[in-house]
């Protein structure tokens, strides 16, 4: 039986049936997340009847002369109004104590449909992984509980990551500082750079000062990303920022809850990303785009 038949379409079905271009409706979701369809085995995309309907609600805000980005906007916001983040979150967080990863794999993709690819990982992800921790923390459940969430987490951003961009700039790298394990929101920022088609390498947990150095160096890095969450950890991570800074060449930023207060970022170089994912991805960008391309450092 034929996808469509099933009430499943095709991007070129969906592109045929409001008029909009295949490349645009990629290009919306390369740069967006929005929407999120189904594939196939064969990584090809499959539409529902709710996807087909906010890519008709976009266009029309588009065609009155509202720019994608706040189309999006406003579209997510009318397909999430019925929806309960926080619920998904909940319920997210609940399949990782039942140990129930098919739930994870199947919640995480409902997030992402219902709400964007960018406002899941905010509002749904993001939280699901929090509210296991603390769970942990506390003593409510076990360390495979969290274990178990957070691999399934990594595996789904790593799926949802736009295929690097070639040619051009050198790559953001986008490192935990040298004493910090905890890696799933530089994942997560990693996967949103690389859906703006942004050319974004991942560096991992607890990079070493020279490792981040010698990689920034080797890559010819257009800019450096460095997160830390605790703050007996920051320090470690503002001698990482102030060594890749004394490089120069490359754009630094930072971000993670060890920076949150304003005395912590006191004399800490760079630039400050925020506490919310997606603002500190699209600030990133910005500043690529203003930034002429061959500011990277030497790679001697």
């Amino acid at each position: 039986m034929a996808d469509h038949q099933r009430g499943k379409l095709t991007i070129s079905d969906v592109s045929l049936l409001l008029g909009i271009p295949v490349p645009t409706i990629r290009s919306w979701e390369r740069r967006y997340g929005f929407p999120s369809p189904a594939r196939t085995p064969g990584r090809h995309r499959r539409y529902d009847a709710g996807e087909v309907e906010r890519l008709r609600a976009l266009r029309d805000e588009i065609s009155a002369g509202v720019r994608a980005a706040e189309a999006i906007e406003r579209v997510g916001r009318r397909s999430g109004a019925d929806g309960d983040d926080a619920g998904v979150a909940r319920a997210i967080a609940d399949a990782g104590l039942a140990y129930d990863a098919p739930a994870i794999r199947s919640l995480l993709g409902e997030a992402a449909l219902v709400f964007g690819f960018d406002a899941a990982v905010e509002r749904v992800v993001l939280p699901a992984v929090r509210r296991v921790g603390e769970l942990w923390e506390a003593g409510d459940c076990d360390v495979a509980n969290e274990h178990l969430t957070t691999h399934e987490v990594r595996a789904w951003l790593a799926r949802q990551a736009a295929p690097e961009a070639v040619g051009g700039a050198g790559p953001v790298l986008v490192a935990a500082g040298p004493r910090d394990e905890h890696t799933i929101g530089i994942e997560a920022l990693h996967v949103l750079l690389t859906r703006r088609r942004v050319c974004a390498r991942l560096l991992g947990a607890a990079t070493p000062v020279a490792s981040l150095v010698a990689a920034t160096r080797a890559a010819g890095a257009r800019a450096v990303v460095v997160s830390s969450h605790m703050s007996v950890n920051r320090r470690a991570a503002a001698e990482a920022i102030a060594a890749v800074a004394e490089l120069g060449g490359a754009d630094v930023f930072y971000a993670g809850n060890a920076f949150s207060s304003a005395g912590a970022r006191a004399g800490v170089r760079g630039t400050y990303l925020g506490s919310e994912l997606v603002a500190a991805a699209d600030a990133i960008v910005e500043r690529l785009a203003a930034s002429p391309d061959e500011t990277a450092p030497s790679r001697a």
